[in-house]
């Protein structure tokens, strides 16, 4: 018995050491505040609010977050809604009514090597948009409205929907066109929290 304490004070003192010497920062989703970081998706439709997976994606979640806090979101639309599927935005391209044709190819000229998770692709998931090539992913960016699991393993989840789900069905019930453009601007302003 008392070598089971012993064990296990030992145990807590390496455990207690350890999470001192890393500090609250590195605890997984949180900022060197202690806080976990959240994003909110502010439309005229309502708020989104995002956490993120840095465990999973941290390359992904560094780069939606330093891109939403300069602003490159301000301002974007949601170019592409699909009934029964996802919402998708981030492309600076939208913030020019005028040339549409131009929508779903903008992005940063830095891309991002692929992070794919063991995280499924169920509804609320927010996940990297990306080209052919699993390196190309750069700001565009979808939020998944039903589950759909036939992306798992190709594209990079990095954050999920804990609060607005209900705007994100009115984006994707729209009216749109024949290049699922929605008829309407979903303009978006993205704060960090």
């Amino acid at each position: 018995m008392q070598k089971v304490v012993m064990t296990l004070a030992m145990a807590v003192s390496v455990m207690t050491a350890a999470w001192a010497l890393a500090g609250p920062a590195s605890v997984a989703g949180e900022t060197s505040a202690g806080k976990a970081s959240r994003a909110v998706i502010k439309t005229k439709f309502g708020d989104m609010e995002i956490a993120f997976f840095p465990d999973k994606a941290p390359n992904h979640v560094q780069n939606f977050i330093k891109l939403a806090k300069s602003g490159y979101y301000n301002g974007t639309i949601f170019h592409r809604v699909i009934p029964g599927f996802m919402i998708q935005g981030g492309d600076p391209n939208t913030k020019d009514p005028k040339k549409p044709e131009t929508y779903g190819m903008g992005g940063p000229s830095d891309k991002l090597k692929a992070e794919f998770n063991d995280t499924p692709h169920r509804r609320g998931i927010v996940s990297m948009a990306r080209s052919n090539d699993p390196n190309s992913a750069g700001s565009q960016f979808f939020i998944v409205v039903k589950d759909s699991n036939f992306l798992d393993g190709q594209y990079t989840a990095f954050g999920e929907v804990v609060k607005g789900m209900e705007v994100a069905d009115k984006i994707v019930n729209l009216p749109r066109n024949a290049r699922d453009l929605p008829n309407e601007r979903a303009e978006m302003t993205v704060v960090v929290e």
